[in-house]
């Protein structure tokens, strides 16, 4: 049975930086299999106007080589939109194009193959065919979703990209449905938001605001009263001047790497607004807004409220009723709503299919994966398993970052081969982080 070098599992924008930065290496035998139909990036939050938050640079391969047939600017060639895009004069590109963006790529790249879910992986130590000790390697069942037909795929190293799920608070986890949804479905769900009387927004993230704003910008037609909450002390900027920026950089992710587990623990949540804040755009947007529903004593159907912990929900009637502290007063009250959107943000997971590799993953404390520099995940056997996304404890507020992708793509394929593909910068920042 063929095995191959590498297994991608996942195609988001990080394993699909993988599968680009591999098509260049032609000795290289990998495939990539992702379980979805085809190629989508957050549907659920492609509103009209919406940007990414970093520069179109941070594409799949550009910080590491700009002269791939799969950056950006030769996507914007191959769909003839070159021109029309530099005299648009823009860095952060539309979300919509970025996800046609991604789907260019795919649907170009003969190893990326979706429709393809893998239900397990597990590791085979033994030889093949009486082959030598190369021939160990991990076996993938792998079930095309189309005909349930299940096969085997044998790789000596397996890149797992599955990305985050979305975070439901425990107060909604039983109220799901057509009026309590996550911002992940949101485009899905605003039909029914716009029937209902009242919206409650929970969470201040990027996400959270552009919702928020979609809300308001429809409130004329529909007469929604809006509410907007979120347990942090203030509706914050995101981080974003040019030396807060640095922290999205291969210097502070090694030198993140090297401080203790319990110092990183306790940076992580310190630096929040590095990458859970919104846009100054945004905020500006809203702002600007309230301000001209207010021309002349009129009054604004929308409240925001910071400092605000939602700490129970139930039915009730035709809609909800919150439960709500204010956390700095320690204050109580009761929300009532008839639809809620839970801005609450993702988290990474241990996938199922793990469950056969557990008792060779060799996990931290908390459970959580051992990640060495070049993302490879501790086990007890020979097999190299890298993880994309799910090393923020380990590697820094950067892991979840579209501008480091390509760079971890990079030192992937590298730790894969042993040679390096392209040139992997690792001093790029004007800060020094740690003592000279």
């Amino acid at each position: 049975m063929r095995t191959h070098d590498l297994l991608g599992i996942g195609l988001g924008p990080f394993g699909l930086s993988l599968a680009a930065l591999a098509d260049g290496a032609d000795d290289l035998d990998a495939v990539f299999l992702d379980q979805r139909p085809a190629m989508s990036w957050h549907p659920g939050l492609l509103l009209e106007g919406a940007t990414l938050q970093v520069p179109f640079l941070a594409d799949l391969v550009s910080l590491v080589d700009p002269t791939s047939r799969w950056s950006y600017l030769a996507y914007l060639k191959a769909r003839g939109r070159l021109f029309r895009f530099y005299l648009a004069e823009r860095f952060q590109v539309p979300r919509t194009e970025y996800d046609d963006y991604l789907r260019w790529v795919a649907e170009s790249l003969p190893t990326c193959r979706f429709g393809q879910r893998v239900e397990a992986l597990a590791w085979d130590g033994s030889a093949v065919d009486g082959g030598a000790a190369d021939d160990e390697a991990f076996v993938a069942t792998v079930a095309d979703t189309a005909t349930g037909r299940r096969r085997t795929v044998r790789a000596r190293s397996v890149v797992l990209g599955v990305g985050t799920e979305p975070v439901v608070p425990g107060p909604f986890q039983d109220l799901l449905g057509k009026r309590v949804v996550h911002a992940g479905q949101y485009l899905d769900a605003r039909p029914a938001l716009l029937d209902a009387a009242s919206v409650t927004v929970v969470g201040s993230g990027q996400s959270g605001a552009e919702v928020f704003l979609d809300l308001l910008r429809a409130q004329p037609g529909n007469g929604t009263s809006l509410r907007w909450l979120t347990r942090t002390p203030a509706f914050a900027p995101m981080e974003y001047s040019k030396l807060g920026l640095e922290h999205f950089t291969p210097d502070y992710t090694g030198y993140f790497r090297g401080l203790s587990q319990p110092v990183r623990d306790a940076l992580l949540p310190a630096q929040w607004q590095l990458y859970k804040g919104i846009s100054a755009t945004t905020i500006a947007e809203i702002y600007d807004l309230l301000y001209e529903r207010t021309v002349g004593g009129r009054r604004v159907d929308a409240v925001l409220q910071p400092a605000v912990a939602v700490e129970a929900a139930r039915a009730d009637g035709e809609g909800y009723l919150l439960e709500c502290r204010q956390v700095q007063q320690d204050r109580t009250f009761a929300l009532p709503t008839e639809a809620v959107v839970l801005a609450t943000g993702y988290a990474a997971r241990r996938p199922a299919l793990l469950d056969p590799l557990l008792p060779l993953l060799d996990l931290d404390e908390r459970g959580r994966y051992r990640v060495d520099a070049d993302h490879r995940v501790a086990l007890r056997c020979p097999g190299a398993l890298y993880v994309q996304n799910a090393e923020t404890h380990t590697h820094g507020v950067g892991a979840p970052d579209l501008g480091l992708g390509a760079w971890r793509s990079a030192t992937i394929l590298g730790a894969v081969t042993g040679r390096p593909l392209v040139d992997v910068p690792q001093q790029e920042a004007f800060t020094t982080f740690g003592a000279p």
